[in-house]
């Protein structure tokens, strides 16, 4: 794995540990804070990928567009594109005033990000964890 690739890997992971840690409290809603980190993994682990394949990964958070970039390499990812279409805007809403989101969109977010992140994971030669 390319040193770019890993450093790639080491971020996804530490956004999908705190979206997990944070979607286990029960007391304290988190679902603004969880749907972006899972966001974020999902996107990292995108552009981990486009790395490995000797792509630059372009500064966006557009996972719709990450995903088409990689249509060639990994075309069986294609089924999270409905799911990523329903998630992209988490890296913007989660942040802003007046656009809470609710932890049905958190465990939803978070589903996707578990799911992908196994995917990405395979494809990237780790273990699936």
């Amino acid at each position: 794995m390319k040193p770019d690739t890993a450093e790639w890997v080491r971020y996804a992971e530490e956004d999908y540990e705190v979206a997990v840690l944070l979607f286990r409290r029960r007391k304290v809603m988190t679902a603004n804070t969880v749907s972006f980190h899972s966001q974020q993994s999902i996107g990292k682990y995108l552009k981990a990928r486009l790395v490995e394949a000797g792509i630059k990964a372009p500064f966006t958070h557009d996972l719709e567009a990450l995903l088409q970039l990689l249509s060639g390499i990994e075309p069986l990812w294609a089924a999270f594109q409905p799911a990523f279409s329903s998630i992209t805007g988490f890296a913007v809403m989660s942040r802003y005033p007046g656009q809470n989101l609710m932890r049905a969109d958190a465990r939803f977010a978070l589903k996707i990000c578990r799911a992908f992140r196994k995917e990405a994971r395979l494809a990237l030669g780790l273990s699936a964890k």
